[in-house]
């Protein structure tokens, strides 16, 4: 008699621990929404700086999901929409900038898969610091559409015995790409307003295989590829974990 008592009591113990599992919603901590915006700068054939034309830059803004999948690493599906731009004129050393006198401008749609590392195990703010530094790398496909401007190039200064109009002539004939591929990298980070809101500050470099970023490649420097990069501020909203019944959700 015990014992037929005992089953039936021992069964419905378990099913009533089990109930939190069964009417549970799905578990949405993992996942994050977050926003960014900045100044996007080119880097290439028509500025004289190793670090970009920051006497061009362009506004831009990022929208971006991601999932937490550790205290370490998070996956984020990122898009950009942005601006390039690049121009001769900008720049008074050397003199012949102002003389070739190319520019161009371009819009940007990227979209990028990027995973992040948490330096601190931070992700969720399991550690409970405020300031959590980050790096990240990725792949994507970034949409252009280069608008290419050669109309005030002097070819007087240059000198009839120059290949420069050639060469340009060879630029004018190439169709500049659509659509390239880029690997972003760079670093950031986060710091906590709350337990899910935090902002952001981030610099993202983006390498591109192609020289025609700008228009232009034999009329300028056919040994390097062109380049981008953006520095930008934004905000994070990490969604909470609510179960089915109201309740606060349970650890273990």
């Amino acid at each position: 008699m015990t014992k037929s008592i005992q089953a039936p009591a021992l069964i419905g113990l378990l099913l009533f621990g089990m109930m939190p599992f069964a009417f549970a919603q799905p578990d949405l901590s993992k996942w994050q929404v977050g926003i960014n915006g900045g100044m996007f700068i080119y880097q290439g054939d028509l500025t004289p700086s190793r670090f970009g034309s920051y006497n061009t830059m362009k506004p831009g803004l990022a929208l971006y999901v991601s999932r937490i999948l550790s205290p370490s690493f998070i996956l984020r599906t990122n898009l950009a929409l942005a601006k390039l731009k690049g121009d001769d004129a900008k720049y008074n050393d050397p003199d012949w900038r102002k003389q070739r006198n190319f520019n161009f401008t371009s819009p940007v749609t990227e979209i990028s898969e990027l995973l992040v590392w948490n330096v601190f195990k931070n992700n969720s703010n399991e550690v409970g610091k405020r300031f959590s530094p980050y790096l990240f790398a990725g792949a994507g496909i970034s949409f252009i559409k280069v608008k290419r401007d050669y109309s005030s190039f002097n070819a007087e200064y240059f000198g009839e015995g120059s290949d420069l109009p050639s060469r340009l002539a060879e630029d004018i004939a190439t169709n500049t790409p659509r659509k390239i591929l880029v690997l972003p990298a760079g670093v950031g980070v986060e710091y906590y307003l709350s337990p899910r809101i935090a902002l952001t500050a981030e610099t993202n470099f983006r390498y591109t295989f192609t020289d025609y970023l700008d228009g232009f490649s034999q009329a300028a420097n056919p040994e390097k590829k062109d380049f981008y990069h953006s520095h930008t501020i934004g905000l994070v909203y990490k969604f909470g974990t609510k179960n089915g019944l109201g309740c606060p959700a349970m650890k273990y």
